[in-house]
């Protein structure tokens, strides 16, 4: 049986929920098997985490800054709380259940935020010192900068190597690690680009889009979602009720 793996919606402004396939074409090519999770179910999240083998949080808007007790920054992004409401419960019913979660772009920064960690609304605004691109210019599938990993992290494991390049497309990043993660992965600028859990077996989140670099078959994004969908096979050690 292939692994049942929930990949969260992104929501339009006219109310539409859309998922680019490139994240469903992933999770396929890795051998598991997609189910889309919509926006407005936190209220059956525990039913849903115990149906899921793994989650998915996949991109989209900013995060609401005061679900990490912050004003509004100027140079803040459009905001879905509904999406957040629901993935945030989402990633928490799962995080109880010792199920694997998987962030990608905005998911790595849901995972910090569900486990109390802040962010910088605007890192071109918030930042000091001389940033590097982060919204690329560059087709979507390009990798376009460095990220230097920490030996023996999981990432750095998946990898096989300690340096790797990527693609980027965000003006919010991580400022605080969630208490029980660590980073593990960051740009040359110093922007965080991956965040391991280390209490559960596997929360890997990662600051760029390794679903759009499995278009050219980038090899570590691909052994990234094998991983992934590697330990959604292996049963939960906590007891479903």
């Amino acid at each position: 049986m292939k692994p049942v793996i929930g990949i969260t919606t992104d929501v339009k402004d006219d109310g539409r929920q859309i998922l680019k396939s490139e994240y469903v074409q992933a999770i396929i090519r890795a051998g598991g098997l997609p189910f889309i999770v919509p926006v407005g179910v936190e209220e059956n999240a525990a039913q849903i985490a115990g149906m899921l083998d793994g989650l998915l949080l996949s991109g989209g808007h900013d995060i609401n800054p005061l679900l990490f007790h912050e004003e509004p920054h100027r140079a803040l992004g459009g905001v879905s709380p509904e999406r957040d409401a629901s993935e945030l419960v989402l990633a928490k019913e799962m995080a109880k259940l010792d199920k694997p979660i998987l962030g990608i772009c905005r998911g790595l920064q849901v995972i910090n935020v569900a486990f109390g960690g802040t962010l910088l609304q605007d890192i071109y605004k918030q930042s000091t010192g001389e940033l590097i691109q982060h919204i690329q210019q560059a087709p979507n599938d390009h990798a376009t900068h460095f990220v230097q990993l920490t030996q023996g992290s999981l990432l750095e494991t998946i990898a096989g190597k300690e340096k790797i390049v990527v693609n980027s497309f965000h003006h919010q990043a991580l400022k605080d690690a969630a208490p029980g993660f660590r980073v593990t992965g960051v740009a040359s600028d110093g922007i965080i680009e991956v965040l391991e859990s280390e209490n559960h077996r596997f929360i890997l989140g990662v600051q760029w889009h390794p679903e759009q670099l499995l278009k050219k078959d980038d090899a570590v994004s691909l052994r990234i979602f094998e991983k992934f969908i590697e330990e959604c096979k292996k049963e939960s050690p906590v007891t479903t009720v």
